[in-house]
């Protein structure tokens, strides 16, 4: 029988996450795994008079060309895809693997150079120009990092994303609402004592329209605002799938001035040194997901669990002030509910993960 909680899904991405108008062209970016959501949402589109651009890859095939072409090409554009990307109106990505670490065999030169191809295709989505939003689908790969069976994972899926959005929306509004006020924001946990600046920038609230599941108040901090330490002790650093353990960093006027891991810290440092932008932060965000709990090597829902905060070295976000620029957005989740605290303008307003006001 088809799960009814596909169709649930489907209509969220395509009702609520774009509130897809008739004529709109959207890209919907996936792997075969995800037939049943990419049916429910062909339907989708369908009733709203939109048109379907359907692009369906295995991660092992975009292996085996990004390991054999050439440099030149990899860093290029094809002009068919550039032009998809500068016309199409919408962007859904779903991410449904069949390996999560089938990217892990790609040296890090060569995701450098992908990704710089990456930040030229994602123009318009990383601005805010294009409408877009990113989730996953359930596949056994994804079920096994989390530790699950498929059916558990399947459930813990929905129960994040299929939530009352409004409400969570009003509840994270607040949220936003006390950091707006502050000038700087300290982190304070295990190994961690860092201050960033968020003056003149407002919060962004992640109510179901950005990822799914949505549950963060985000921030571009000030590019050279950034000091202090921050330790990710608790949990690995995920990227492309590449995992890196006991990631520390050291940060100065806003720069990544050391850098050291437990495991991978070549990949680490490689990354940092991509470009210039690479070794600064881009975002400061805060989880408030309640369907959330546990971290699960998925940084899609791991950046949301409540009572973390997450930092990501690399680019900013344009359409929230960030003007930092780089090739890599790299996203590291800190555990605070054990000992942690947030402060703004030197208050108390997190502690052990439960908000102070």
């Amino acid at each position: 029988m088809a799960d009814p909680r596909v169709e649930a899904y489907a209509r969220l991405l395509v009702e609520r996450s774009l509130d897809v108008q008739p004529g709109w062209q959207v890209i919907v970016r996936s792997s075969p795994l995800a037939r049943p959501l990419l049916e429910a949402i062909a339907g989708c589109l369908a009733r709203r008079g939109a048109h379907m651009l359907t692009r369906l890859s295995y991660a092992s095939i975009q292996s085996a060309w990004v390991s054999e072409v050439s440099e030149a090409l990899l860093e290029a554009v094809a002009p068919v895809e550039m032009h998809m990307w500068e016309t199409a109106d919408a962007l859904i990505s779903i991410d449904a693997p069949e390996n999560t670490r089938e990217r892990a065999s790609i040296p890090p030169e060569r995701r450098v150079l992908l990704a710089k191809a990456g930040r030229t295709i994602h123009r318009r989505v990383m601005s805010g120009e294009m409408p877009w939003v990113g989730c996953q689908f359930p596949t056994p790969a994804l079920a096994q990092d989390a530790g699950m069976s498929l059916i558990a994972f399947e459930d813990f899926l929905y129960s994040a994303c299929l939530l009352d959005w409004d409400e969570q929306g009003r509840q994270m509004r607040r949220v936003a609402d006390r950091f707006d006020q502050a000038s700087l924001v300290r982190i304070v946990g295990e190994g961690t004592d860092l201050t960033v600046s968020l003056e003149g920038r407002l919060a962004m609230v992640d109510d179901g329209h950005r990822n799914m599941p949505g549950g963060e108040v985000f921030y571009c901090p000030l590019e050279d605002s950034a000091d202090g330490v921050i330790s990710y002790a608790e949990f690995p650093a995920v990227y492309g799938g590449q995992m890196v353990e006991g990631v520390r960093l050291r940060f100065r006027q806003g720069q990544v001035v050391e850098a050291s891991a437990r495991s991978g810290e070549e990949f680490l440092l490689k990354m940092l040194a991509t470009d210039p932008g690479a070794s600064r932060l881009g975002e400061l965000g805060i989880g408030c997901n309640p369907g959330i709990q546990r971290h699960m090597k998925n940084t899609l829902f791991d950046e949301k669990i409540y009572g973390t905060v997450h930092l990501a070295v690399g680019n900013g976000f344009p359409f929230g002030g960030g003007t930092n620029v780089s090739s890599v957005h790299w996203d590291m989740v800190k555990e605070l509910r054990n000992g942690g605290q947030i402060y703004c303008d030197g208050e108390l307003v997190q502690a052990n993960g439960r908000w102070m006001f």
